[in-house]
């Protein structure tokens, strides 16, 4: 209804300053959250990249390893590709596993203490 007042409006939250970003990413505590991130997504990334690179070589240039039978009219390029999404999916389920066990804690502190101004 167009008569209706709007609700009031929630107080906002303190907005850190550049110089308050700057020294949070300059700190200990960012860059160990940001070591933490990367030490378990790169290695993945580049393991998966690995994989699957090695799927489509397969394909292309084993195409007998590739046909072969593994069981009624299911081949090894079949479980293999179906191996593909399976992993995919294995892969996020870990990543949400490692970011809300050890990701999430950390960044939600620095959050709290820069929206804290403390």
């Amino acid at each position: 209804m167009a008569t209706e007042t709007p609700p009031p409006a929630e107080p906002q939250a303190h907005l850190p300053s550049t110089e308050q970003f700057t020294e949070v990413q300059q700190s200990q505590e960012f860059g160990e959250l940001r070591r933490s991130h990367r030490s378990f997504a790169f290695p993945l990334t580049i393991a998966f990249i690995t994989w699957y690179l090695l799927y489509v070589l397969l394909s292309n240039y084993a195409g007998g390893f590739m046909g072969t039978r593994v069981a009624g009219n299911v081949n090894v390029a079949l479980v293999l590709g179906l191996a593909q999404f399976l992993t995919t999916f294995l892969i996020a389920w870990w990543y949400a596993r490692h970011a809300a066990t050890r990701l999430d804690p950390k960044a939600e502190a620095l959050k709290s203490r820069m929206e804290g101004g403390a």
